[in-house]
């Protein structure tokens, strides 16, 4: 006996909120599709934001994936714990993989012959620890040398699918929620956390996870980042223009004890993530107005992502989106201001977002390649000054016609007076 079933894995009012089977079996087969143009015979995914792409759960478990080329093959996860709960978010008997206990190292090799392998298959290592990394290279040494399937993986995630569009749409909604209670507690005297308090309250009810998935090492971000005033301008270790004080050192970043003070700006940046999918979104807040100096900033800052807006939309690289905007701003006078300031300002103006916060690609030098469509971009440029910062932020999605909003928009404003 277990002493739980299936009936308790739940959504709110009893939802099923599994990846649909049918949804699984694409990602499957077009991973083998990418493997098979790759010349790689099979990708083994350990990561854990990846096993629930693929297998539908973030089970203690490793996953054999088949390039399209071994067409006898099927997908296995291989399941440490909890091996029912994994049949389960797989899609029980709909599941399109096999789901199994996870053998000893020594017969893993085996396992795998037995079901037609019998070349190395691709490794994570952009993803996984090193050292668990070089364990599973050993294990498969005999068949051959483990390539790395990192890029192939990403790629393929940059392209969401209808539904986890849907998804998006969904936790946007939600986000708008989270807005409408900061506007509702916020005012002078009170602090950024009690603001980040009231935000997080509406995210947990509507079943936030508890953690933004991030793909850069140290994987740390505070989902509600809340700054007000001076506290706007003090950097940290986080790669964003906003860095904030934190509670205490060791949460370095994002919201602190700051009191909202009379026409001081208020940044409210806010993640909700639904089912696991993120948007972000920022805008400006005061108690009492700003001056036409902030407002003015804020004005450029809003154009300045317009101009990244524009360039995506006509299907131009992300490069060109940033050195189209770059330059605007730079005409505008924000050079030493723009994301960041000297010698902490952030490179980037637009970061593509999904399970995971810091996907890829970015509005950057380097990116070379358009936002894909079906791709989902958090745009955000942002200045910051020793008194403060300002800016602006919404989720867009790249479809068949262009670049379409799925956070507020135009539905929220760009500031709010308390």
């Amino acid at each position: 006996m277990t002493g739980w079933d299936e009936a308790d894995l739940v959504g709110p009012e009893g939802e099923d909120w599994r990846v649909p089977s049918a949804e699984l079996a694409a990602r499957q087969h077009r991973l083998g599709e990418l493997l098979a143009e790759a010349g790689i015979s099979g990708a083994f995914i350990q990561h854990p934001v990846d096993l629930y792409y693929y297998a539908g759960g973030r089970q203690n478990a490793s996953m054999y994936i088949p390039s399209q080329a071994a067409e006898e093959q099927r997908s296995i996860l291989f399941v440490r714990r909890s091996l029912q709960r994994a049949l389960f978010e797989g899609g029980g008997s709909d599941a399109p993989h096999e789901v199994v206990a996870f053998p000893r190292s020594a017969e893993l090799v085996d396992t795998l012959r037995k079901r037609g392998v019998d070349t190395a298959p691709g490794l994570q290592y952009g993803e996984i620890p090193a050292t668990f990394a070089q364990r599973f290279a050993k294990i498969f040494v005999e068949l051959g040398t483990c390539p790395d399937v990192t890029g192939i993986i990403h790629g393929q995630r940059e392209v969401k699918s209808a539904w986890e569009i849907e998804q998006m749409d969904a936790a946007a909604d939600v986000q708008l929620r989270m807005f409408e209670a900061v506007e509702a507690v916020g005012g002078e005297g009170i602090t950024e956390l009690e603001l980040v308090a009231a935000a997080e309250a509406v995210s947990r009810s509507e079943g936030f996870g508890g953690s933004v998935q991030m793909r850069r090492f140290p994987l740390q971000c505070d989902r509600g980042v809340i700054v007000t005033g001076r506290a706007g301008g003090i950097p940290s270790f986080f790669d964003s223009a906003i860095g904030g004080t934190g509670a205490h050192p060791l949460a370095g970043m994002g919201s602190g004890f700051h009191r909202i003070k009379p026409n001081e700006p208020v940044l409210v940046d806010l993640v909700h993530a639904h089912r696991g999918y993120i948007v972000d979104m920022t805008r400006m807040f005061v108690a009492g107005s700003l001056s036409e100096l902030w407002q003015q900033r804020l004005e450029d800052m809003v154009a300045v992502k317009d101009s990244v807006v524009d360039v995506l939309d006509r299907g131009e690289t992300c490069e060109a989106a940033w050195d189209e905007a770059y330059a605007l701003a730079v005409e505008l006078g924000y050079q030493d201001n723009l994301m960041g300031m000297k010698p902490d300002q952030s490179r980037f103006l637009g970061h593509s977002v999904g399970l995971q916060l810091d996907e890829s690609p970015v509005v950057a030098s380097g990116f070379d390649r358009p936002l894909p469509i079906g791709g989902a971009m958090a745009i955000e440029p942002k200045a910051v000054y020793e008194e403060g910062s300002i800016g602006s932020e919404d989720t867009w999605i790249r479809d068949e016609e262009g670049m379409r909003p799925v956070t507020a928009g135009g539905a929220w404003p760009w500031l709010t007076e308390w």
